[in-house]
């Protein structure tokens, strides 16, 4: 698939080529949908605002190969929109809450046991030290890529990922894990 030829043909009118650049990872923008709204009915809302937004704004993408960030960018925005309008900054215990909740609902795109574990843990985080590695690792999101979603700079993600990932490793261990992979070095 040649994005860019996709990107020309969609900034021309053609839906098809949009549609075929929006199927071609639908994955990634669901779990990543998934990961902001919590649920999977908001989730599926945020992608149907990225494709409105896509398709009346795709002229205005000048590097044709930067569709996927772009479009990425798009449907973070749409979910923080989504968010905001329902109000949903929840105190601290009702996030743990729903955030169980959301763990035993069925979704084939986690593994429930170590989604469970990893939220327990990501919950001890700031919410933008928790975005920060979610999009990073969970998303596999470049950190300019992730600068340019939440509009911070790029020091800025890579200090809260490591300072996160610092938390995270003293709270499952501390020192025995001493590089970024998470292999134990001594036991």
């Amino acid at each position: 698939m040649n994005v860019s030829h996709l990107v020309r043909q969609a900034q021309t009118g053609n839906k098809e080529a949009l549609l075929q650049l929006i199927m071609a990872d639908h994955n990634a923008y669901y779990r990543l949908a998934y990961s902001y709204m919590g649920n999977e009915h908001d989730a599926m809302d945020a992608m149907e605002d990225m494709i409105v937004v896509l398709y009346e704004k795709i002229d205005q993408l000048q590097k044709k190969e930067a569709f996927y960030s772009w479009s990425k960018t798009i449907l973070v925005n749409r979910c923080k929109t989504l968010l905001r309008k329902k109000d949903s900054l929840l105190p601290l215990e009702d996030q743990l809450a729903t955030s169980a909740a959301v763990l035993t609902d069925h979704n084939p795109y986690r593994d429930t046991e170590s989604e469970m574990d990893m939220q327990v843990l990501l919950s001890h985080l700031s919410a933008q030290q928790r975005e920060a590695i979610e999009l990073r690792y969970v998303h596999d999101l470049p950190y300019q890529t992730i600068a340019d979603m939440t509009g911070a700079p790029l020091g800025t993600i890579k200090s809260r990922i490591f300072q996160g990932i610092q938390k995270l490793k003293m709270m499952i261990g501390g020192d025995r894990y001493d590089n970024d992979r998470g292999e134990i070095t001594g036991a």
